[in-house]
């Protein structure tokens, strides 16, 4: 079952993101030959007015096929005859789809479970914030100029500026004050802390202020899926750590097996939180200027606007064969660590 549920939710996401390419394509007057989910060999495909509708065998991806997307064709409805703009709104229709994705289903979330308010329930005895005469009650408003809307916000700064003085904005009685602290390594989580204690319960916003905090919840998870980049670039994080969609699936199925003992309603709710993790992530990702992504045709556009003139189809489709390459070669590696992990 755990299997099941995991490749519905990963399949889910990816739907979502080719029927924002799907729509927007529609919507430009551009012709859209298949429109796919899963990739390889077809078993079943039905074709409705000019595009066909397809399953594929492998249940980790999908696409929207385009008319003269990778080519030079005749067609006046292809879409490398469209105008850059048209182009560039279907492009990132895809990406964008997956941060509306996202923002709906962090509203139900929080509608049901309320959000982490950056509110201190008290602080840790030996710590910056003890020394500062903080105590419980006072709510976190900034870090330098960073603003803070969840408590989980204070770890995310702390892990993207290890070891930095700060200087924190608190509320405390409806009076704002300000105090510089330098976070201490601890041992025994591992990294840099300034010494506060979470909220022991989430708060219940109003419908207006959840609608406002899933916006925030979106960005916490695109702003902490570049924070991960930004490791994997400088070398914090190793390749052989990333996970790949066996890893993934699994970590949803894992999830899924350890939340339905708490219940259905639970298990829903976990499921709901992985998805806007991984629908953030994906929109993150696809938008990164790399060849075959859809950053990377969109890089190709922006270069295009610059010059005036179109690059040539036949060399940004070679471009994005090779990336497309580099891509699988990158996701067999992956693969192969998610599988050396389960079977370890």
């Amino acid at each position: 079952m755990k299997l099941i549920v995991a490749i519905l939710i990963f399949s889910i996401i990816i739907l979502f993101h080719e029927l924002g390419h799907f729509l927007l394509a529609k919507a430009n007057g551009i012709r859209v030959n298949e429109f796919s989910l899963g990739l390889g060999p077809t078993l079943f495909g039905i074709k409705k007015g000019e595009t066909t509708y397809s399953l594929k065998l492998l249940p980790m991806g999908g696409a929207c096929m385009m008319e003269g997307e990778d080519e030079e064709s005749g067609d006046n409805r292809a879409f490398g005859n469209k105008s850059v703009w048209a182009r560039i709104s279907v492009v990132v229709a895809g990406p964008f789809f997956n941060f509306i994705m996202a923002f709906v289903f962090a509203f139900i979330l929080l509608s049901n479970i309320g959000y982490d308010a950056p509110v201190l329930s008290g602080v840790k005895s030996g710590y910056a914030a003890e020394d500062a005469g903080m105590q419980a009650g006072d709510k976190i408003i900034r870090i330098n100029r960073s603003k803070i809307h969840f408590f989980r916000d204070i770890s995310l700064y702390t892990q993207t500026h290890p070891g930095d003085a700060v200087v924190i904005t608190y509320e405390r009685d409806g009076v704002r004050y300000q105090t510089e602290l330098t976070p201490q390594y601890s041992e025994e989580m591992g990294g840099y802390l300034y010494g506060f204690l979470g909220p022991t319960e989430r708060t219940q916003g109003t419908v207006f202020e959840n609608l406002r905090y899933s916006v925030h919840e979106v960005s916490y998870w695109i702003r902490q899926t570049l924070a991960g980049l930004k490791s994997i670039v400088t070398g914090s994080i190793s390749v052989n750590e990333l996970s790949g969609p066996v890893g993934i699936v699994g970590m949803i199925g894992d999830s899924y097996e350890q939340s339905i003992a708490h219940g259905y309603k639970a298990a829903f709710l976990q499921l709901l939180y992985l998805t806007i993790l991984l629908s953030a992530n994906l929109g993150v990702m696809n938008l990164l200027p790399l060849p075959a992504l859809d950053g990377g045709r969109l890089l190709f556009m922006l270069v295009e606007l610059v010059r005036g003139k179109r690059v040539s189809p036949e060399k940004e489709g070679m471009v994005h064969l090779a990336g497309m390459l580099l891509l699988f070669g990158l996701m067999l590696i992956v693969m192969f660590n998610d599988i050396r992990r389960i079977l370890i």
